[in-house]
């Protein structure tokens, strides 16, 4: 859907309204409804880390509330960190992460650009790269910007406060982290600054280093960071239990019914645009078991799919995950491969394949994840014999038509 344009009909009170909704912080109301008031498009802008390219269901979160601010007529800006990318953002972290190559930082801005468009309206959103201003900045620019926080008010951040405590180093680069990404809402002009709510302290950084060079501070919105698949971490490709946005179709639809029963009512109310009487009916039913949780977990599964790929591919989501997991039936369309016939070792067979590395595979047969015509192969040493056609099954979703030569 396009931007709608600044209306007398969406008043601020109304605009705050709808976009303060989910929100964890926000500093302040009374400062964004002033903006509002103002009548101009803000300009709200999203720092991004090019250090990890693949998006998932996490990052959907801040970027559908971009995407209400552009709906409302507001110009989001999307900030590459391709210079912050080379120092690598320390929140949370309990060491110093290890810089980045310019072609790396390059590629992986490139990618994680063209995956928020997934969700961003691309003609409605302006890209900035922050080498644009903080590579030119000569060394008196950097001391003159580091004059302007103090070590103590870093000190106060819980990850450095803590390392500290532990004698574990802290490179003086990481203080500076916080201070480019201040930088770059002087550099833009930012009227709003969005982040998960592990980015409060930078964003507030932001407010004060504008304050410093003359302009009126940001205002800062956080929103929540969801859990993973395994309802218990943060979502993140490094713990395995994420949502791509690239997922395909029948990955994403799987996925997102492996979700615990207790994160539903959360997936819905932060990646739907559902209303909230659905959602008090759909918690109110979940809690008192009127209603399977399976069949609004499917609800939100096909919702989500929908989102990416349209009606048509949520549908056939949903048909594969039926016809292999509720009914355990094989699906009607796998990929095919030629095996030359004879015996084979199990690993060589699914290197051969293509299935991934050789100790990701000896992983998954260790696991159990793996089924020759039903047959489960839990053995690395195992030999197995292609003859005609035969069904491999590796993990959950992938099948593979065997078919010998």
């Amino acid at each position: 859907m396009g931007c709608k344009k600044l209306t007398a009909d969406v008043s601020p009170e109304k605009q705050l309204e709808i976009l303060k909704k989910n929100s964890v912080d926000l500093v302040s109301e009374e400062e964004l409804l002033e903006r509002l008031k103002e009548g101009r498009p803000l300009r709200v802008k999203l720092g991004v880390d090019p250090s990890r390219p693949d998006l998932h269901l996490g990052h959907a979160v801040v970027l559908k509330k971009l995407k209400q601010f552009q709906q409302l007529g507001h110009q989001v800006v999307l900030i590459i960190g391709d210079f912050t990318a080379m120092i690598g953002d320390p929140s949370g972290k309990s060491t110093t992460r290890p810089m980045l190559s310019r072609e790396e930082v390059v590629e992986n801005a490139r990618s994680y650009a063209e995956q928020a468009f997934l969700i961003l309206d691309r003609e409605k959103t302006e890209i900035r790269y922050n080498n644009e201003w903080l590579g030119s900045m000569s060394f008196s620019d950097v001391v003159k910007l580091a004059g302007k926080y103090t070590v103590a008010r870093m000190l106060e951040r819980e990850d450095f406060a803590k390392r500290y405590a532990e004698g574990t180093p802290i490179s003086v680069s990481e203080f500076l982290y916080p201070l480019a990404q201040a930088y770059d809402s002087v550099a833009i002009q930012a009227d709003v600054e969005l982040g998960g709510t592990d980015q409060l302290f930078n964003l507030m950084v932001g407010r004060k280093i504008q304050e410093e060079y003359g302009l009126k501070p940001q205002v800062v919105m956080t929103m929540p960071i969801i859990e993973g698949t395994d309802g218990r971490l943060k979502m993140s490709k490094s713990y395995n239990n994420y949502v791509g946005l690239t997922d395909e179709p029948k990955d994403m639809y799987g996925k997102l019914m492996s979700i615990p029963d207790e994160l539903i009512v959360k997936y819905a109310r932060l990646l739907t645009d559902v209303n909230d009487d659905l959602l008090k009916k759909m918690e109110e039913e979940i809690d008192k078991k009127i209603v399977n949780p399976r069949d609004y977990k499917m609800w939100l599964a096909r919702e989500m799919v929908t989102q990416f790929y349209g009606q048509e591919k949520a549908r056939e989501a949903e048909s594969y995950f039926v016809t292999v997991f509720q009914k355990k039936e094989m699906p009607d369309e796998m990929i095919e491969k030629a095996v030359k016939r004879g015996q084979h070792n199990i690993v060589d067979l699914l290197d051969n394949l293509g299935i991934g590395t050789r100790s990701e595979i000896k992983r998954l047969i260790s696991q159990g994840g793996v089924y020759l015509d039903n047959n489960r192969i839990d053995n690395i040493k195992s030999s197995v014999e292609i003859s005609n056609e035969h069904i491999l099954r590796v993990g959950k979703r992938l099948f593979i038509k065997i078919i010998a030569h």
